[in-house]
Order: structure tokens, then C-alpha cells, then sequence
């Protein structure tokens, strides 16, 4: 989208307009290069706002009350008073407080036919009685005000994380929009028009939510941990407790806590990778790849980020818990015991080496090892710092190949912790398996589609279930004639 720059001419500013991207031909470039922005506010955001402007750009001046005593502004920056910035700049970037926004009711002779893009936030829902971005537009009549940028945070401005995020868009013109979208998109972020300005009040409420995209996983998180802590609190303490008379109580806090956690981690590591099989068994279905998926899957896809850095998180602690089981104090008493014992009755234990016993000891610890690792490796490249300086395709390898193999790790981990113990009666007090068994079922699940999608017989499978279902009912008939005859 190209500009034609108002004119300044005895105190009196020509209009604005905007023209659409290519409209302008081969100058346009030269043009974009040297526009000039102006901001109004020179607190933390303008500042970093101003940065990442000058970074991509454009030049930037600062419209403020006191030109010469504002602080320290981005290199390369110029501040001036309002009226000149607002003279200068078609369009203005308001970087500050609903409550400081009266001033602008005296500019309004000089923002007419401006854009002004509203980046204010409050700091509860229902604040105002109207939205932000619409107390502007009535105060300035004559300017069309857009509302967006108000969830990128100064600091992502100043650092240039702005890989991968999303801003949104209201306003009641389509070219102001236009034109705030195109500085977005060079700044680095993905623009979202969500339509007329109206829709300030739900953008303007965005940043204070809470964790909005953690709110599903954490939620699974909890409640898988409180059922399998219940289920293990009955399983091992009370069933001690009722069937042989013994208080155990103490194991509560490490040794039962250490087995939630690897159970709670496995599980939500198999659900990372769960709907990435569900979603390919579902375009195989369809034939293709251009249909959207249903709204739960939509969802269940959009947080596989935050259900792993949880699992991660689960698996730290497993790691921890681990480490101090030998200096607790049962341990240490319990083997002080039976020295003292043997001691006492001149007695040896018999101690024979076991090389079936060595073998899955040291694979146990191996395996546990290796997927703690790439469990880390996983976490670290989730991060946009360190995601952003890595190619699509490394990305892609490290978050599929790697994840499902860590997925595999994980699995084998547990399965070799209770390779010996499947069979045995004793394994399932009160007739229940013990939680890791339990814990294995999501991800064996996982692992056995993603090798079936991996065969090339599915895709032709699924093609002939997929034809059968859209086959319509007179052919079945003309076929099943056919057939008899």
C-alpha cells in the first residue's frame, strides 16, 4: 500500500489518502522506505514500538508535551511537539493512557483525515463504560481510528520477538486497516482483521486473560494428576493399610508423588502427538488436506506447545524426586536395618549376580536418561528465541522425528520398568493394575497409528473406506443387482 503524503502549506494539511499495494508501480518501494510514522507517548512502549519501526524501516517521530525534556529516545528517532508530529505523520500510534487522552481533543483540527491506531489496554474488564479505541473515534471525530497492537508487549518489541505472534485489527475503514496492517506485517507479526470497531472491546480485553491458550493443559494436567494420585493413594497406602495392618503413610509425599509425576508426563507427552495421527487418519479419510478439521481438534492442535512444555515440567520434577530417594530417611533407616539385623543373627544374605536383573536395571536408567535429554532438547527449541534461528525444516525434524522418538524412549522406559511384573498376581492389589500400566495405554496407542499411517497400504485402505461411505445409494443397488445376476 502506497501514500500520498499530505502537503504542508501555511499552517493547513492536505488530505491522506491511501491507495491499495500495487497501485503505484515500481516507486512504491523508495516511497514505503522513507515514510514517516509518528507516536504519541514516550513511556516504555512508545519506546520500544519506536525501536522496532526505526528496525524495520520507516523513520519515527515522537509527538510530546515536552519535546525537550521526554528522556531517552530510539537512535535515529526526532521529538516534537504534538501538533507538528500530528502535521508531519499520516499515520499515529497512541501509546498512551484512556485517561490522558483529553489533549487530543484540542489536535483535532490537525488529525483530520489521520489514522490512529489505539494500542491502550485497561487493567480489569469492564473499566469504562465504552471501549478505549471508541472513546478516541468521539473524541476525534474527524480522524478513523483503528484498534490493534495492544497485545504485543514492550519487551517483545525491544527484543524483536515477534516471530510467530498474531495482533488483531477493528476499525471502520478498510484502507486505515489496510495501512496498519502493511506496517505490521513488516514489523514481523501476522495481522487479523476482525472486522469493524466494534470489536475494540474484545480486542481490548485480550491481554487480561489469563493464560489463555495454558487454561486446556493445565486442566488436563490437574486432573489426571488427582486421579492417578487417588488411584495410587488406594492402591499402595490404603490397601497396606487394610489388608496388612501396615502404616505407610510416610510414602505419600516422595515415593507416591514420584510415581504421578512420570505417569502424568508420559500421558501428556502421547497427547503432544495424539491429534497430529488423529488429524492425518482424518485427511487420508477426506482425500485431502484443504478441509478444516472439527473445532475440538482445532483446539486440541492449537495448545500441543503448552501440553509439552507441561510434561517437561512433570518430568523435572520426576528427575528431582528421583534424586533424593536414596538420603531419605525411610531408605537409609531401612538399610541400616537390615545390616543390623544380619549382624545381630550371624547371618548372610545370599547375593548372586543376576545379569537378567543387571541388564534391565542399567537399560531402565539408559532409557530414562536418553528421554529425559531429548525431553529438554524439545523444550529448548519450543522457544521462540531459540526456534526463530532454526529452518523450517529443522524445526519440523526436531518437533516430529525427535518428538516421536522421544515418545518411543519414554514408552520403552516404562514398559522395562515393569517388564517382569505384568504377570504376576501379586501386580494388581484389589484386582486394579498399577498406574504405570495404565499410563502406558495413551501412548502404545499413539505409536501403533503413527506406524500404520507410516504403511503404504493405509493411504489405500482408507481411499476405498472413504469412496464406500460416499457412495451414493443407487449405485450400492445397481451394484448388488449387477452382482446377482
Amino acid at each position: 500500500m502506497t501514500v500520498t503524503s499530505g502537503v504542508i502549506e501555511e499552517g493547513k494539511i492536505e488530505s491522506v489518502s491511501l491507495h491499495p499495494l500495487g497501485g503505484r508501480g515500481a516507486g512504491m518501494a523508495t516511497t514505503q522506505e522513507q515514510e514517516l510514522l509518528c507516536i504519541f507517548g514516550t513511556g516504555d512502549l512508545g519506546r520500544s514500538l519506536g525501536l522496532r519501526l526505526l528496525q524495520s524501516g520507516y523513520k519515527v517521530a515522537y509527538g510530546s508535551r515536552r519535546p525537550h525534556s521526554c528522556g531517552p529516545l530510539p537512535e535515529g528517532s526526532r521529538v516534537m511537539s504534538h501538533e507538528a508530529a500530528a502535521k508531519a505523520a499520516r499515520l499515529i500510534f497512541i501509546c498512551v493512557h484512556r485517561e490522558h487522552y483529553t489533549f487530543m481533543e484540542t489536535l483535532a483540527p490537525y488529525l483530520e483525515g489521520k489514522v490512529l491506531v489505539d494500542l491502550s489496554n485497561n487493567l480489569k474488564k469492564g473499566m469504562y463504560p465504552e471501549p478505549n479505541a471508541a472513546y478516541l473515534q468521539r473524541l476525534v471525530p474527524g480522524a478513523t481510528v483503528v484498534k490493534g497492537l495492544n497485545t504485543l508487549s514492550a519487551w517483545a518489541l525491544q527484543n524483536g520477538l515477534l516471530t510467530g505472534k498474531q495482533v488483531c485489527l477493528c476499525g471502520n475503514s478498510t484502507e486505515a486497516k489496510q495501512a496498519v496492517a502493511e506496517v505490521a506485517t513488516k514489523m514481523g507479526v501476522t495481522v487479523l482483521d476482525r472486522g469493524s470497531l466494534s470489536a475494540a472491546q474484545e480486542l481490548e480485553d485480550f491481554p487480561l486473560q489469563l493464560f489463555p491458550e495454558w487454561r486446556l493443559p493445565l486442566r488436563i494436567a490437574v486432573g489426571l494428576t488427582a486421579f492417578f494420585f487417588f488411584y495410587l493413594l488406594i492402591r499402595d497406602v490404603i490397601y497396606a493399610y487394610v489388608e496388612q495392618g501396615k502404616d505407610i503413610s510416610y510414602r505419600i509425599m516422595v515415593s507416591l508423588a514420584n510415581k504421578v509425576f512420570p505417569i502424568v508426563s508420559l500421558v501428556m507427552l502421547s497427547l503432544c502427538y495424539l491429534p497430529g495421527v488423529i488429524a492425518a487418519f482424518f485427511q487420508l479419510y477426506r482425500g485431502t488436506k484443504y478441509k478444516r478439521f472439527p473445532n475440538w481438534l482445532d483446539r486440541w492442535m492449537l495448545c500441543r506447545k503448552q501440553m509439552g512444555l507441561v510434561a517437561l515440567g512433570f518430568a523435572f520434577l520426576h528427575a528431582i524426586y528421583t534424586f533424593i530417594i536414596p538420603i531419605r530417611y525411610s531408605v537409609r533407616h531401612k538399610l541400616i536395618s537390615r545390616v543390623v539385623n544380619e549382624m545381630k543373627n550371624n547371618k548372610t544374605t545370599p547375593f548372586d549376580f543376576n545379569y537378567t536383573e543387571a541388564w534391565g536395571t542399567d537399560s531402565f536408567y539408559v532409557l530414562g536418561i536418553l528421554g529425559f535429554f531429548l525431553y529438554v532438547l524439545l523444550g529448548l527449541t519450543s522457544l521462540p528465541s531459540v526456534g526463530g534461528s532454526l529452518s523450517w525444516r529443522e524445526f519440523s525434524f526436531i518437533q516430529s522425528k525427535l518428538g516421536h522418538l522421544t515418545l518411543f524412549i519414554c514408552t520403552a522406559h516404562g514398559y522395562i520398568y515393569g517388564w517382569n511384573k505384568f504377570l504376576r498376581p501379586s501386580t494388581y492389589k484389589w484386582y486394579t493394575p498399577p498406574g504405570y500400566m495404565l499410563c502406558l495405554v495413551v501412548p502404545s496407542v499413539v505409536l501403533v497409528l503413527k506406524m500404520l499411517i507410516l504403511l503404504p497400504c493405509v493411504d489405500r485402505t482408507l481411499t476405498r473406506i472413504r469412496q464406500g461411505w460416499e457412495r451414493t445409494p443407487s449405485e450400492e443397488t445397481g451394484k448388488a443387482t449387477a452382482t446377482n445376476l
